[in-house]
């Protein structure tokens, strides 16, 4: 009997695979049709700060209040309350039409708006909460601190707004991506000790503490820019990933399974039931579908589960924990192979 059951930032689930936010998870009808497909947890599709202020600012210049200020911030609020009420509708329908996780997924730009949204989401009952870093630093006075400095701020946003259990969805582009995701997924002591009051016997001097994720996803797949060379005009790039996408997240949880506190989920990449394979040897927690959902439809995720349980038997797994990570670099003999890119290439017999 094969067991596909997992548990990823403390929920259980029926197994390892997870519709991504997209427009798939957009609508209470597409959640409903992707957990009846067989999906373990369903994150949303994005709640975008942008969109909600774009809304507000057409709002406030319909209502011609400019110089009012008490009037001008009243619609502001209303307008935000009104941009988030569709969403936490659909998150609180969610949660009652499907048995399976049910993870939100917010997108700020302002620092505030952060723990603001991750309030009115645990309100309403969701499972989790995914944060959504869509930043990309294109400027040069941004320094590599002042990133990950960001990347920490946001996550500290939350926490200490919230006790729902988080992930951070976050992009490759990091100088020193292994040293960022040590900071964001592993809990530490913050600055130097300090006392509150009289410490009595046995009593030591406290620390301030700082708490990762729960849970890091790798990567965020960011617009893809492109130049329409007949239009002499800006357009989008493909947005579906492909699967030759799968091994920049395959190498990063590879090389970081076993080293941080928190889960790690795979994404990017992912079309079939060899790839979930792949990235649950390398120690993914669990692994996030998208694309191929698109391409192929919700039944691909049936095909997929079908894939892994087949893989499973045939290698004499009877559960995930049999196998996960087993060939991460922790767990490696000779892990400089993880590392020494002319020698894989060398093995793949291109010279």
């Amino acid at each position: 009997m094969i067991d596909l059951t997992t548990s990823y930032m403390g929920l259980q689930l029926k197994n390892p695979l997870i519709v991504s936010s997209s427009g798939l998870t957009k609508t209470l009808q597409g959640v409903k049709k992707c957990a009846e497909a067989g999906a373990g947890a369903i994150v949303l599709k994005s709640l975008y700060e942008e969109e909600i202020m774009a809304e507000v600012g057409k709002l406030t210049q319909q209502a011609g209040i400019a110089g009012h200020t008490e009037a001008f911030e009243y619609l502001q609020g209303y307008g935000r309350a009104l941009g988030t009420r569709d969403y936490l509708q659909l998150l609180r329908d969610a949660k009652q039409a499907v048995d399976v996780p049910v993870i939100a997924s917010i997108n700020c730009v302002t620092d505030e708006r952060w723990g603001e949204f991750a309030v009115q989401l645990a309100q309403a009952g969701a499972d989790g909460l995914e944060i959504n870093i869509g930043f990309l630093p294109n400027t040069a006075d941004l320094t590599s601190l002042d990133v990950e400095e960001r990347y920490e701020r946001i996550l500290s946003a939350v926490r200490t707004r919230v006790e729902l259990p988080v992930a951070l969805k976050i992009g490759p582009y990091i100088s020193s991506f292994a040293h960022l995701a040590d900071r964001l997924g592993n809990d530490r002591m913050e600055g130097p000790p300090f006392t509150v009051g009289w410490c009595g016997p046995g009593e030591s001097e406290k620390h301030t503490t700082w708490q990762g994720a729960d849970a890091l996803v790798l990567f965020n797949r960011f617009y893809h820019f492109d130049i329409d060379v007949d239009t002499l005009q800006l357009a989008g790039g493909n947005p579906y990933s492909t699967a030759a996408e799968l091994h920049l997240p395959l190498r990063w949880i590879s090389l970081l399974a076993g080293r941080l506190k928190c889960d790690l989920a795979a994404t990017t990449g992912v079309h079939d039931g060899r790839d979930v394979v792949k990235q649950l040897l390398a120690g993914a927690t669990v692994v996030q579908v998208c694309s191929t959902l698109y391409r192929n439809g919700l039944g691909q995720i049936g095909l997929i589960l079908d894939q892994l349980e087949e893989w499973m038997q045939a290698h004499g797994f009877a559960g995930l924990e049999d196998f996960r990570g087993i060939l991460s670099q922790a767990h490696s003999d000779h892990p400089k192979d993880y590392e020494r890119l002319q020698y894989i290439k060398a093995l793949v017999g291109v010279e």
